[in-house]
């Protein structure tokens, strides 16, 4: 009898996985063939490092937030209030180009500083000073 649970038990934790575990990780996989695949056509595209500069910037920026009210919708971006979608939608796009424009501003002042000794001040000191030079 004690087989027979065993055995039962087995079949319930492989069905488990089956139903669980190996959709999720098809998915892994399939993200992975497609991130090997983009990196592929990456090498091959002379302007993707701008499209992946504006990934990056995307991916900083905060989203876009829908404030539901009795009268219909508004929505927030940084802390500004719009009535549509459009325009707050335009008003991160512009801050997403101005972070990735703000990347190929420092590049050059980066890759010279690569041989220069560090700065006394802290990454979050630096980080802050860069973040109030972006503010419009």
């Amino acid at each position: 009898m004690q087989n027979v649970l065993w055995a039962c038990a087995f079949v319930l934790a492989c069905m488990g996985f089956y139903q669980f575990i190996w959709p999720r990780l098809k998915r892994f996989d399939q993200n992975n063939v497609a991130r090997i695949t983009q990196q592929e056509r990456d090498r091959a595209d002379a302007n993707a490092h701008f499209r992946h500069a504006l990934e990056v910037a995307d991916e900083q920026v905060e989203p876009v937030q829908e404030i539901k009210l009795a009268g219909g919708a508004q929505y927030l971006f940084e802390a500004q209030v719009f009535t549509t979608r459009d325009e707050a939608e335009e008003m991160r796009a512009r801050r997403v180009g101005v972070v990735a424009r703000r990347f190929y501003e420092e590049l050059p002042t980066a890759l010279a500083s690569r041989s220069e000794a560090r700065s006394p001040l802290s990454a979050r000191e630096r980080a802050s000073q860069r973040w109030k030079r972006t503010i419009n």
